[in-house]
């Protein structure tokens, strides 16, 4: 195994073992910063005197964070200023990086081997479904392991 792989799998490690620590987790409804805060029973103008800025731009905060713009920097001061500590991750969908990776690298597989079997019905060579099905498997396991330079082109 080459050192270019085993990091490789100590980086899916940690995403792995990320999505599996907040699995399930949502955001409450009225966003983190405002739902810590009432659970705090902190007012707005609590957590504004103790970052030095105005009870309207708490507000502004909260807001920001429902709607996609709040800054990281942002929630992590507010956070602080509740006396809490910001996280934030990135995790795949299924908590497994190694399905992102399968199902990018059946893509390609799916790729190869439909331009490969369109060739061959043209010289009336057509393997049957299930000598596909196993191609495509074999090639995606193939794939999944090299992960060659364009492997995640859509090319």
């Amino acid at each position: 195994m080459s050192v270019k792989t085993i990091v490789r799998q100590q980086y899916r490690d940690i995403v792995d073992s990320a999505a599996a620590k907040v699995a399930g987790l949502k955001t409450p409804p009225e966003g983190w910063l405002r739902t810590a805060r009432n659970a705090l029973g902190m007012s707005g103008a609590d957590v504004a005197n103790k970052i030095g800025v105005t009870r309207a731009r708490i507000t502004k905060v909260e807001h920001a964070e429902l709607t996609g713009g709040v800054t990281l920097k942002s929630m992590q001061v507010t956070a602080e200023a509740m006396g809490c500590r910001f996280v934030y991750a990135i995790i795949p969908p299924s908590g497994h990086v190694e399905d992102i990776i399968n199902a990018q690298a059946r893509k390609k597989a799916m790729a190869i081997v439909g331009t490969a079997s369109k060739h061959m019905a043209l010289e009336n060579q057509k393997l049957p479904d299930d000598k596909i099905a196993q191609e495509v498997e074999r090639l995606t396991r193939e794939i999944a392991l090299e992960m060659p330079p364009n492997f995640w082109s859509d090319k």
